[in-house]
């Protein structure tokens, strides 16, 4: 099979992880552009800005990529999984600027933050925690169209047209979702 043609209803995730673990960089990028915001959003809430998000987000997917083979997917979502291999990354790079900034005698660095707020890093980690385990607990049409509208930026009519549903449904359910993530992270903050 080429690697730019992925067999026809191959869009679950524990499809396309089987396909990228095969070495199909074709599933491998399908699931990097499902799942990079996602990722990116929660390396910056642990690193705190922007470059070092990017940075995290790209060794997040690195690391997945070498560890696919492995990987037995327990569940619908390899979100959970990459939100894992996202916080052990952001970890790292926090540990490594502060040794950096230990051992370093010239000028400080003004880019790197002076104190890492670790009760901050603890609060956002349980929201990301929390926020996860409520997508999770979604029925799959609901984490469908959380998945194009939240994660992929899809219009409410261009993700009914994907899912075969009406524009009423999509716009309907996703308010909900947003009620009770909203309400997820008022109780986590």
């Amino acid at each position: 099979m080429p690697d730019d043609d992925l067999p026809r209803g191959a869009t679950g995730d524990a499809e396309l992880v089987v396909l990228a673990a095969g070495g199909s960089e074709h599933a491998f990028r399908a699931l990097y552009r499902a799942y990079v915001r996602p990722v990116y959003w929660l390396a910056h809430g642990l690193v705190g800005n922007p470059a070092d998000a990017e940075e995290v987000t790209q060794e997040t997917f690195l690391v997945a990529w070498r560890k696919l083979p492995g990987l037995d997917l327990a569940g619908d979502s390899l979100l959970p999984w990459l939100a894992t291999i996202c916080r052990f990354q952001s970890a790292n790079r926090v540990r490594r600027q502060r040794r950096d900034r230990l051992h370093t005698t010239a000028a400080a660095d003004e880019d790197l933050p002076a104190t890492v707020d670790v009760e901050q890093q603890v609060i956002d980690e349980r929201l990301a925690d929390a926020i996860l385990r409520e997508v999770a607990g979604l029925s799959e049409l609901d984490r469908a169209i959380f998945r194009l509208c939240a994660t992929e930026g899809y219009a409410y009519q261009a993700a009914a047209d994907e899912l075969g549903v009406a524009h009423g449904v999509v716009r309907n359910r996703l308010s909900r979702i947003r009620t009770r993530l909203r309400t997820v992270v008022k109780e986590s903050t």
